[in-house]
Formats: structure tokens, C-alpha cells, sequence
């Protein structure tokens, strides 16, 4: 079975990043993978998205026409993606930037407060990293523990201990806010 996902946002707010370290973390799983990033000519603020694909058996196309899932971090991008979820699908938003709900009634939404969540934890920075933990606890496509070590890889010797004990505090943060059903 394969699952598609898109991860949509602002340029800046680390969504191509998300789907990357999904990826990675997938792969080593020993997943079949592909990942398509697209953020063409935009700069930090614009749109940004990428599509990972994730499955036990080979991927013919990256593309995601109808996606299982969509991880949404402004209202732009909700807008634009709450079409193309498929029915039964899941939507992950993030609600310090999205006050409405998708029109839509077909699909699951959870919202997830990342901004404020990441201020909790300091810094702003680490709200993909929230919102990856949410839709990794949310979905099960891969563990909390294999996303932690992607991160370990991607960043290698470019983050400090410090920094990489944030993310993992951050992707705990949004792994335990789904977990628990918090709202705030």
C-alpha cells in the first residue's frame, strides 16, 4: 500500500525540510520513498510544498493528485490542498495561523497549535518539527524513534547538541499533544 502526503506552508517554515526528514526516516525503514519538493521561484514567505510518497511496494510516480494526508502550516495552503485530499483522508493543521476548518466534512482534522507549542519550547523555529511529530503519532507511517535519528542524519555535524535536543524535545511536543488529545 502506498501513502501519499503533502506538506504545504510558507517559504521559511520548514515544510520542504519536514518532507525530507520523512523521507529519510521512511527509507531507512526500508520503505520504497520518493519525495518531490517544489518551491520553484518563491523566497522566504512564499508558497512552499513537497509531496513524499511512502510505501511496501515500488513507486511508479511521486506525484499526488488526490494525497492520504496533508500537513498544512498557513491558511493558504489549506485553501488549496482541502480540495484534493482524498475522502477518509486526514488534514494536519496548524492552527496559530489557521482560525477556519476545511469545508469539507469528509475528511479528519486535527489542529494542532504549533507557534504556541514551539514559543513553550523557546524558539519558533522548531514548529515544523512539532507538526512532523503530530502527523508521525497521528498516522504511524513511521516511528517517533526513526524520525529522531533522520534528524540526527540530515543535520549531521550542521546542528549543535543543544539544537538537536530542541528538535527532540519539539517532535516529543507534537508526538504527545496528539497522543493526549490536548487542546488549547
Amino acid at each position: 500500500m502506498i501513502k501519499k502526503t503533502v506538506f504545504a506552508g510558507f517559504g521559511g517554515q520548514g515544510v520542504l525540510l519536514m518532507g525530507y526528514i520523512l523521507a529519510v526516516a521512511c527509507m531507512r525503514d526500508g520503505k520504497y520513498v520518493t519525495y518531490l519538493p517544489s518551491y520553484g521561484a518563491e523566497v522566504r514567505g512564499g508558497t512552499a510544498n513537497c509531496t513524499v510518497s511512502v510505501g511496501d511496494e515500488e513507486i511508479a510516480s511521486p506525484v499526488a493528485s488526490f494525497p492520504d494526508y496533508g500537513v498544512v502550516l498557513n491558511k493558504p495552503s489549506m485553501l488549496k490542498y482541502e480540495g484534493v485530499i482524498r475522502e477518509s483522508g486526514l488534514m494536519i493543521l496548524n492552527s496559530s495561523m489557521i482560525d477556519t476548518a476545511p469545508a469539507r466534512d469528509d475528511i479528519e482534522v486535527v489542529k494542532v497549535p504549533a507557534n504556541e507549542l514551539a514559543e513553550e519550547l523557546g524558539n519558533e523555529r522548531v514548529l515544523n518539527i512539532i507538526m512532523l511529530g503530530a502527523f508521525v503519532q497521528k498516522t504511524g507511517l513511521t516511528s517517533i524513534d526513526s524520525i529522531g535519528k533522520a534528524l540526527q542524519e540530515v543535520f549531521k555535524e550542521k546542528a549543535t547538541s543543544k539544537m538537536m535536543k530542541l528538535n527532540e524535545r519539539a517532535l516529543e511536543k507534537g508526538s504527545q499533544f496528539v497522543l493526549k488529545g490536548d487542546r488549547i
